[in-house]
């Protein structure tokens, strides 16, 4: 069954969401995309529920089909001056601007926003996989960070990124003990259990 465009009928609805809040080390990303009202694919859903072919397969679609789409970056220096709730939101804004069509709503995934312009905004739990464009900006998002850690991977092999894409892996926090952090770590986050930070 497909999920519904957006949530605000007769205007260009831009759904946002992020990928990359809870990693040890990245960038946060997000995405903002703006689909036609007519556009249906059941297969799109939750990016954390396909795989990773399948994401792939619809981040073409995306792209081909949507009104305009644009993806939002956040540095783990700026994650660890501003703290990651704060980072994941300008991420979705930084998407915002960068979007080709201005939306006359935005719709977010999740519980927490702040408002972007003066459009009206509103946030949906688990909006991933109730609205086609929340899941269409999941799969970007997630797809664009992913190719980020494969390409970081290539600088710091010894952390796996381009298997673990940052996330809090026992062989992820292994590295980390055996390496210490590198420039790319969140360096406000618990890196190792045994610690609430690390001292550098």
């Amino acid at each position: 069954m497909a999920l519904p465009p957006c949530l605000t009928a007769g205007v260009n609805e831009a759904g946002c969401d992020e990928a990359g809040r809870g990693c040890l080390a990245g960038p946060v990303y997000a995405a903002a995309v703006i689909l036609p009202p007519d556009y249906c694919n059941p297969l799109l859903n939750d990016s954390k529920k396909l795989s990773e072919k399948r994401r792939y397969e619809l981040r073409a679609d995306i792209e081909r089909n949507a009104l305009a789409w644009a993806v939002g970056i956040v540095s783990a220096a700026e994650i660890d001056r501003i703290n990651i709730l704060n980072a994941s939101i300008l991420a979705m804004h930084r998407a915002l601007d960068a979007l080709a069509v201005t939306p006359g709503a935005v719709v977010v995934d999740g519980n927490r926003f702040k408002p972007w312009r003066d459009i009206p905004w509103t946030t949906v739990v688990k909006g991933d996989g109730k609205l086609a464009d929340i899941a269409a900006a999941s799969i970007l998002a997630k797809t664009y960070r992913d190719d980020e850690m494969v390409r970081l991977n290539r600088e710091y092999p010894m952390y796996h990124w381009d298997i673990n894409k940052g996330y809090p892996t026992g062989a992820h926090r292994d590295a980390i003990r055996q390496y210490g952090p590198s420039p790319w770590h969140r360096h406000s986050f618990r890196l190792l259990d045994d610690q609430l930070t690390l001292d550098l």
